[in-house]
């Protein structure tokens, strides 16, 4: 009742309310940990402080565990670990996502050296499972030192907003190392995870929220990496417009707007899961369905740091696009961008190694890629949204988009800063060049002159027009030379 009273559930009560009623089946439900270590008494632990086991969400196998911390804290050691991995062997083996709720004290100290392997095997099987099945953690309670890698190395970490932290040195460690003081709020709650450090996906309510928001994930994302998403195509492709769009973003570019409203006018019934929604807000991530079809989308928010791309929003939009390339998802890519976050902190940061990542992913992505350009596509940064050069399947803009190395008027004030000195109405010649070399240079137009894109569409036209791309590119098959794998600028 203690736990129940903190908003904390049981470790069996956490499984047997995420599956399907009578469907979970456990797996070493009469492990015991035998414990000799340092000449200890023997001391009787029930399943060795986790229950693991297979059950059933919307009618598809789950593998999951949940640490008891009722049994000894939930803390880490030989039969714990090997319960773990049996567990992860067979989800492999079978082909079903992996399930992980977090609630440990760490490695078992009595044990030793043991169970230092064991962590080490189960990070093992992580990375053997990284882009074979999906992977999902939950932080439901303690995840510190060590334990916080194996939800690191997983594909989506949800964490509570209470009774769970996440750190790798606590306070009290930091202090005796560094001097400084910090708090546990600072370094291992949900809200510093979730808007500083990047590390975590969701912020649930609660705990009976975190296992929604699993089962929320599960609809968008297929059972491993041979199987296709859970399409639910409609029987007849609807391709009326959608007049609402073609008001909706403003006309003049520089002009921010919320990117979300297009996404949820192109999605089935608004329906967008965000994912990493609080991090790196200049870059929008996230699952919809795109009437039936199952997409990951990718779009530019102009309404925070004008859109632009930085070493964050690079890492998040390069680790969610190969996650859907994994995972066979087709990739929409929404644009709007003015270029890479310029300033000392991002070059001395790394913006080069962080951008780089971006084309790397997008190139390396085999599957089905479309790509929408809204208003603005500048630079080197046009590339990186997945631009025809970098292996879209199609390219649609709006009409009033632009397509350039910068914007217009600074490209005017570059190549005609003698005649704009020597004119004696300056600004007048300025629009009229302004105008003069978007039509030229920087239209939608000009870049379908040239094949850089597939076709000008009317924003009236996006959904029925991308609906239909991806019914013809589900069926796309691409081979790249033969090797181990890339080596993408880390």
């Amino acid at each position: 009742m203690e736990r129940h009273a903190k908003g904390q559930l049981h470790a069996r009560e956490r499984l047997t309310s995420l599956f399907q009623a009578n469907t979970f089946m456990e797996w070493g439900l009469h492990a015991d940990h035998d414990c000799h270590d340092f000449g200890l008494e023997k001391k009787s632990l029930p399943g060795d402080g986790v229950v693991t086991g297979v059950g059933y969400i919307d009618g598809r196998p789950v593998a999951a565990y949940s640490h008891d911390f009722t049994v000894s804290g939930g803390s880490l050691g030989r039969i714990h670990s090997k319960k773990i991995c049996d567990l992860m062997d067979y989800a492999m083996k079978s082909g079903m996502p992996i399930l992980g709720i977090n609630d440990s004290g760490g490695a078992r100290i009595q044990e030793g050296d043991d169970s230092l392997s064991g962590y080490g095997q189960v990070f093992f099987r992580n990375v053997l499972a990284s882009g074979v099945v999906p992977q999902i953690s939950i932080i439901a309670g303690p995840c510190a030192g060590g334990a916080a890698y194996s939800p690191a190395l997983t594909d989506f970490i949800i964490m509570t907003k209470s009774n769970a932290n996440m750190f790798i040195c606590g306070p009290d460690v930091i202090k005796a190392a560094t001097g400084q003081t910090v708090t546990m709020d600072e370094i291992g709650s949900a809200h510093a995870h979730a808007s500083v450090s990047g590390n975590i996906h969701f912020v649930a309510e609660d705990e009976k929220h975190a296992l929604l928001l699993v089962k929320r994930i599960l609809s968008f994302i297929p059972p491993n990496n041979v199987m296709d998403p859970p399409h639910r195509p409609s029987p007849n492709i609807d391709l009326s417009p959608d007049a609402a769009l073609n008001d909706l973003v403003p006309a003049d570019s520089k002009t921010p707007f919320d990117v979300t409203q297009v996404i949820r006018r192109l999605v089935d019934e608004g329906d967008f899961l965000e994912v990493q929604k609080e991090w790196a807000k200049n870059l929008v991530v996230g699952f919809g369905r795109m009437q039936g079809v199952v997409v990951g989308i990718v779009a530019n928010q102009s309404m925070v740091k004008a859109g632009t791309l930085d070493i964050d929003s690079s890492d998040k939009g390069a680790r969610f696009i190969r996650f859907c390339n994994v995972f066979n998802i087709p990739i929409v890519t929404l644009v709007d961008i003015p270029g890479f976050m310029p300033g000392l902190a991002q070059e001395r940061g790394g913006i080069i190694r962080h951008g780089a990542k971006m084309l790397f992913a997008y190139a390396a992505a085999t599957v089905p890629k479309l790509t929408v350009i809204l208003r603005k596509a500048y630079g080197g940064a046009y590339l990186a949204m997945c631009s025809a050069d970098m292996g879209a399947d199609v390219v649609y803009a709006w009409p009033g988009s632009e397509i350039a190395v910068m914007g217009a008027e600074g490209a005017v004030k570059i190549l005609y800063r003698r005649e704009l000195a020597a004119a004696t109405e300056p600004h007048t010649l300025e629009e009229t060049l302004v105008a003069q070399y978007r039509d030229k240079f920087a239209s939608p137009y000009a870049a379908a002159r040239k094949g850089m894109i597939t076709d000008v569409i009317e924003p009236s036209q996006t959904r029925a027009v991308l609906s239909m791309a991806l019914r013809n590119t589900l069926s796309k098959r691409e081979t790249r030379p033969p090797k181990k794998h890339g080596n993408i600028p880390l």
